[in-house]
């Protein structure tokens, strides 16, 4: 029996199981497998095989940005109108076979896009080339998931199961769960809240199934068993993603307002340029960048030419970017904006910068 087979049958023994207080440690271990089943999937094979050609694109810009959809949704005409790029597109799936770059500029900020080839039920699997077109989605600091708004949610569902099955999580942060295998004592469980989904025994179930017998387990927070599964795993992805519905001015205006009021969703329309630029401002949101300008002593700032920085970056991230020498050399900086009490206010190298702050460093 392959692997494709072996997951198939642990989804259908997990559909068929009821679930109730006597099932949870049964269905604990089945979840188990299969992730262990899916992670063998995604391994190269061992026999030396002729490579395939992959999606290598370079990561450039600030910030980088996947569209992922199916086939014949918009992803490429979306692609030609925010960015210089031109990508072919037409009334057939698939006009896209690879992967094309395309930068949006935007705030002073370039954002590196890429389109991808559609994706197709069956993707995690390798369908369609659905490997490549997904291990490229992992590398991106945000998803925006193409859906074509006269379809329903059922593409919705459908790629998320996929992104799902290949250890992407949309929208989701890291469960806080401490974990540490060690070379002997038994397994060490502790909790800092009241669990609901797990218990000692089934964390000692899910992980004998990884033949880990030696373990420091800390969980503080009520985790499922799926998130701690994911900890053990450890190569999972957790990702932003914008779910984008184009083609809105072909349905109703009553459920464009119920797809819009969906959280992480924006409705477009690209034949018609419709709501472009508020997706524009939720993508900047979501990608967490701030400007910030820097100016010399006695001049005016420089508000042409803008760093572009993630939220939560301090002075020193600054220093390291103007030039690796000068966090060394740095002395104080004056900083005017937001970040401050009152400008221009002296600070040190762990002041947190925000959004358009004006810095003037001042070395020893």
């Amino acid at each position: 029996m392959g692997i494709l087979e072996k997951i198939a049958e642990i989804e259908r023994e997990i559909s068929r199981t009821q679930k109730n207080k006597a099932t949870e440690y049964h269905l604990g271990l089945l979840k188990a497998k299969l992730a262990k089943y899916r992670a063998q999937l995604l391994e190269p094979s061992k026999s030396a095989g002729a490579k395939g050609e992959g999606f290598d694109v370079m990561k450039s810009g600030d910030a980088r940005v996947a569209l992922i959809g199916f086939p014949s949704v918009g992803k490429s005409t979306f692609l030609s109108l925010m960015t210089s790029t031109e990508s072919e597109a037409a009334s057939y799936e698939f006009t896209t076979l690879t992967c094309i770059p395309g930068v949006i500029e935007y705030k002073g900020a370039n954002i590196q896009l890429l389109d991808l080839p559609g994706i197709i039920e069956g993707a995690a699997q390798g369908k369609g080339r659905g490997r490549q077109v997904i291990a490229v989605a992992r590398t991106a600091d945000v998803v925006i998931m193409m859906l074509d708004a006269t379809k329903g949610d059922v593409q919705r569902e459908l790629l998320e199961k996929e992104l799902e099955s290949v250890g992407i999580r949309l929208n989701r942060c890291k469960p806080n769960i401490y974990f540490k295998p060690k070379k002997g004592g038994g397994l060490s469980y502790n909790s800092t809240v009241p669990l609901t989904h797990c218990s000692e025994k089934l964390v000692q179930l899910i992980l004998h199934e990884y033949k880990i017998f030696n373990a420091e387990v800390l969980f503080r927070e009520d985790s499922t068993p799926d998130e701690f599964i994911d900890v053990i795993v450890g190569n999972r992805v957790y990702m932003p993603c914008l779910y984008v519905y184009n083609k809105v001015d072909q349905i109703s205006i009553e459920e464009v307002d119920r797809l819009a009021r969906r959280p992480n969703s924006v409705v477009i329309s690209c034949g018609m340029k419709l709501n472009l630029d508020y997706l524009l401002e939720q993508l900047w949101e979501y990608l967490a960048l701030i400007c910030i300008y820097t100016k010399k002593r006695g001049e005016r700032p420089d508000f042409g030419d803008p760093i572009i920085m993630r939220r939560g970056a301090s002075v020193e991230h600054v220093c390291h970017r103007i030039h690796r020498t000068l966090a060394s050399q740095f002395k104080y900086a004056l900083v005017w904006g937001t970040s401050t009490k009152y400008s221009p206010q002296r600070v040190g190298l762990t002041h947190i910068m925000e959004h358009e702050d004006v810095i003037q460093i001042v070395k020893k």
